[in-house]
């Protein structure tokens, strides 16, 4: 059987009270969290697998998804 790599953008933030959020930018809703760095990888892997699941959408390889980008921007207030 062959199968598809595909490759998103995630994004973590290390909250205040310990773990991690992780969500998908271009996953609308698709987002998950873990106690450790390793923990949130795993889990925004698998409910990346359950939203491509849900969505079934045929259409997935028409998005450029290697051509999103994560920049720091700092605003002096």
């Amino acid at each position: 059987m062959k199968r598809r790599v595909l490759e998103y953008t995630a994004v973590f933030q290390e909250e205040k009270e310990g773990g991690y959020s992780v969500w998908v930018p271009s996953l609308p809703g698709c987002a998950s969290q873990g106690e450790t760095f390793e923990d949130a990888l795993e889990h925004i892997k698998e409910a990346i697998a359950l939203y491509l699941e849900d969505e079934k959408r045929d259409d997935r390889e028409s998005y450029d998804y290697t051509k999103q980008f994560v920049v720091p921007v700092k605003v002096y207030a």
